[in-house]
């Protein structure tokens, strides 16, 4: 099927360095997980691009922190304006290449648009300190500057979502950028870069280049070695963030790393268990659960497992699946085989250590090759797969636990500290627990936890630094200590 477009222009096949589109004789090959077939090819990108995109950067820093926050702002608000303007053709192009729902794909467009808002905002609100000075005669300041070039290198799940969370703060703080999207979602990354070019952002601020998988390296590498590159931006796994922190220890630079997680998500026996259902629903099958925020092991009290499992069943079950095509479709494919191939391990390790599957459990080949059913298991235990392994995909995997100091016990038992989520009504609980819990992100009572104005990141192996509000932005500068003396 075409992808079409009211702009056509929005899907682009090249990189973006200095201002100008440029292709390269290698390319990759974007496909539609929902039927494998190509898309269109854009650019395998190697050390040549990645060095020509970080001198582009480096060249630009020099005027762009110059330029007033308040013009800053007004770019990037026009950047805002225009990602709106076009969020049908943005949600259609997020879809096709990644495979969400369409209602899904245009949500993530506002959803990133709000983080591009944002920052536009607080582009003016970058603020110091000034010191009360420790002797007479001195004035003490404290000043916020740009941390100079950003390397940001963003995932497939949310094509959209990642590269504003990362590349409208550090516009904001003065910063310039090299990008490099994800390997299966590059066209989404590249439209919007597009329409920021459009909203106005000056020749060589912002810069992408796309590569495959094997290539991928071959470019990083590039701006890890380089220290005019100062700060890594990353979202993925644990085991390249751990790779980057290693690789940028040699030149000091800055991350912030959004890795893997585990999150839990506790039912007390005293909780509303519709709504506690209703979160799942929102967490844990939002994007076919490939969120790294979705809940990988749900806790429930044995009082009321039996009650919740029916309710969490009937509601999985009546999930619609199918390509984005369908207006009806809640659950998309998967991103790819290598997604499907571990879901059904993990399935499969965990019905033959003495799960039940009470729903699902199987890939649904006649929709396409990608597609896996929405699934629910009881009786899952630490030594299975999907209990330290995220399954990211459509299943809901839960435990069964008969107080609140052992559940916390098994909640915080994993290297990874992302998210957290639990359902209670007694408001002493609520304290001790939410304080307890060893992540960067708690949910109480609540399933939906995006937001630009909230700090988004973890602890532990789930990284460090921290996207959206104050302390996203803070996050793309350096303070700097300014004494002056002899005004007395």
């Amino acid at each position: 099927m075409p992808l079409t477009l009211q702009r056509a222009d929005l899907v682009r096949s090249a990189n973006f360095i200095a201002g100008r589109w440029s292709a390269t004789e290698s390319t990759l090959d974007v496909t539609d997980p929902a039927t494998g077939e190509l898309i269109t090819r854009v650019p395998d990108s190697g050390a040549a691009e990645a060095g020509a995109a970080l001198e582009a950067a480096h060249r630009a820093f020099a005027t762009w922190k110059k330029v007033p926050a308040k013009q800053r702002a007004a770019i990037i608000k026009r950047w805002n304006d225009l990602v709106m303007a076009h969020q049908d053709d943005l949600g259609k192009l997020i879809s096709r290449e990644q495979g969400k729902p369409l209602a899904e794909g245009k949500g993530e467009v506002a959803y990133a648009a709000s983080y591009i808002e944002w920052f536009g905002e607080e582009a003016t609100r970058l603020n110091g300190e000034v010191i009360p000075a420790h002797v007479s005669g001195r004035k003490v300041f404290a000043l916020k500057e740009p941390i100079g070039v950003v390397a940001a290198i963003t995932p497939w799940n949310f094509p959209a979502a990642m590269i504003a969370r990362k590349i409208a703060p550090a516009l904001a703080a003065g910063c310039t950028v090299v990008c490099k999207p994800a390997e299966d979602t590059p066209l989404t990354s590249l439209a919007l870069v597009h329409l920021a070019n459009e909203a106005g952002v000056p020749p060589g601020v912002l810069n992408i280049v796309t590569a495959s998988r094997e290539r991928t390296p071959e470019v990083v590498d590039v701006w890890l070695d380089d220290s005019r590159v100062r700060k890594i931006t990353f979202t993925g796994s644990t085991l390249v963030g751990k790779h980057l922190a290693r690789r940028s220890a040699d030149t000091l630079k800055k991350l912030s790393l959004e890795l893997g997680g585990n999150a839990p998500f506790i039912v007390f026996d005293d909780a509303d268990l519709d709504a506690a259902v209703d979160g799942v629903m929102a967490a844990k099958f939002r994007n076919g659960g490939q969120t790294c925020v979705s809940p990988n092991r749900l806790f429930v009290h044995r009082k009321v497992q039996e009650a919740f499992a029916q309710k969490l069943c009937a509601r999985v079950e009546a999930l619609k699946v199918g390509p984005a095509s369908d207006p009806a479709s809640q659950i998309g494919p998967m991103i790819n085989a290598r997604a499907v191939e571990k879901i059904e391990r993990h399935v499969q390790d965990a019905v033959s250590r003495g799960a039940k599957l009470l729903s699902g459990g199987e890939r649904l080949t006649a929709l396409g090759p990608n597609y896996y059913a929405p699934t629910v298991l009881m009786g899952v235990d630490p030594s299975m797969a999907c209990s330290c392994e995220e399954t990211f995909g459509p299943v809901a995997s839960m435990a069964v636990f008969d107080d609140e100091a052992t559940v916390v016990t098994q909640a915080n038992d994993t290297p990874f500290g992302l998210a957290a989520y639990f359902y209670s009504q007694d408001v002493r609980r609520i304290w001790r627990v939410a304080e307890a819990l060893e992540t960067g992100i708690v949910g109480i009572n609540e399933g939906a936890l995006a937001s630009e104005a909230a700090p988004f990141g973890g602890v532990k192996e789930s990284g460090y630094g921290r996207e959206g509000s104050t302390h996203g932005l803070d996050d793309y500068t350096h303070v700097k200590y300014v004494c002056q003396g002899q005004l007395d």
